[in-house]
Formats: C-alpha cells, structure tokens, sequence
C-alpha cells in the first residue's frame, strides 16, 4: 500500500483487509479511534512496527512514560515532535518496507 492510499482509505468506514497489524492501527490512530488502535498493537507486542506505533498512541494519550517504554521495546528514539508528523513518519516508514 502507498501512503497516498492509505490516506484516501481513512475516508471508509472500514480499515483495508490487507494492511498489516501496524499499519491497521495506525490507520485507526488517524481517525481518532485510539481504542480500537490500542488493541491492535496489544495483541502484536513484541513486533516492533506495533511497538513504534504502541508508543505513538501513548503520546496521544499524554502518557509520556510509558510511550518512552515502547519506543525502547521498538528500537526507536522517543519522538518529541508534533503528533501529526510523528505519524507521517510512521506511515512512510511502513509503507516503504
């Protein structure tokens, strides 16, 4: 998928069926559905593209302790950037590999 794609597929209703855990959480993450976001990447801990987006999510919340934590468990620097960017960076990254 390309991130021009998976912009316009935040205008369905429904996720695409072929994005990976990742990328479908942080598909929900766009479209403020932080919940539904949160148990994607709680049922793929340890995969670190659902640890990078898992600490995504914490910062949204304001947790900025325990989104630390998940950029350790993905190999990640903590981001300290808007969120908005921060996700567009995601985005690329996932999409690119």
């Amino acid at each position: 998928m390309t991130p021009d794609a998976f912009r316009a597929s935040l205008a369905h209703s429904a996720a695409p069926a072929d994005l990976s855990p990742a990328l479908a959480a942080l598909w929900h993450a766009a479209r403020d559905e932080w919940d539904s976001a949160h148990v994607v990447v709680q049922a793929h801990e340890g995969d670190a593209d659902c640890d990078w987006v898992h600490a995504h999510l914490h910062r949204i919340e304001g947790d900025a302790a325990n989104a630390a934590y998940w950029y350790r468990c993905a190999g990640k620097p903590v981001a300290s950037g808007a969120l908005a960017q921060e996700r567009e960076a995601i985005l690329i990254a996932l999409t690119q590999g």
